[in-house]
């Protein structure tokens, strides 16, 4: 059987087993496996195919609890809030008093204008300060929900969904959702989505056989601003 498998394979499954040695050669009775021996025995399973064979001085599913177990102290990390101080009372009343002034104004609409004024705010923070004022007062334009309510059999919505692989490596999934269906028409995936490449994946899915109504129109999510991609108006042939 080695003498079908890789060189790479060959070298990995080998100095898996001398670390093995080297744990049992450790002075006691019952060695124990410290953060550094987990970590290399969760590297050797992740490169090698027939790992539990490999691994000896543990169970498979010992090391698959080990797995999960960085998972949730990743996730859990991750997951810990930030820290941030509270906004000045002057900004507050800006906030509110361009969401009064200016009635069709988003809150990305005045995030860009507290931007020119040196002011950096997040977009969740405005919108919270803005349902104080447009929820007494109503709005003068068509709300959001009747404008896609009106569009969705004609709308596709974009997003990415950030995930991580087994090496805790950041992967995006882009996708495009049938706004009236909730239909997924289109996936793809990369480690570093870019304009171009963005661009590129709504052409490919409005090329598709299938997947092209007669008028499109793009909404872009949140998440889809916040990366390194700029909105660019793209519309079938």
């Amino acid at each position: 059987m080695d003498a079908v498998r890789s060189r790479r394979e060959l070298i990995i499954e080998n100095a898996v087993l001398r670390h093995q040695v080297n744990v049992l050669r450790r002075r006691r009775a019952r060695p124990k496996l410290n953060l550094v021996d987990r970590l290399k025995l969760l590297i050797g399973a992740r490169l090698l195919p027939s790992w539990h064979r490999a691994i000896a001085i543990v169970q498979p599913e010992t090391v698959l609890r080990w797995h999960r177990a960085r998972f949730r102290l990743f996730w859990r990390r991750r997951s810990c809030p930030r820290k941030t101080s509270p906004l000045p009372p002057d900004t507050i009343d800006l906030i509110r008093d361009m969401a009064a002034r200016g009635r069709l104004w988003g809150a990305e609409r005045i995030r860009g204008e507290l931007l020119k004024l040196g002011i950096k705010v997040s977009k969740r923070t405005i919108q919270k300060y803005m349902r104080s004022v447009r929820g007494r007062s109503g709005g003068s334009g068509q709300r959001w929900a009747t404008f896609l309510k009106n569009h969705a059999e004609r709308m596709w919505v974009c997003d990415f969904i950030q995930t991580h692989d087994l090496l805790f490596r950041q992967v995006y999934a882009f996708f495009l959702v049938h706004l009236a269906s909730r239909r997924v028409v289109y996936v793809a995936a990369t480690r570093h989505p870019t304009q171009a490449w963005t661009a590129q994946q709504l052409r490919n899915a409005t090329m598709e056989g299938g997947h092209r109504p007669c008028c499109c129109g793009i909404a872009t999510t949140s998440s889809v601003q916040r990366s390194t991609v700029r909105r660019r108006a793209l519309a079938p042939r």
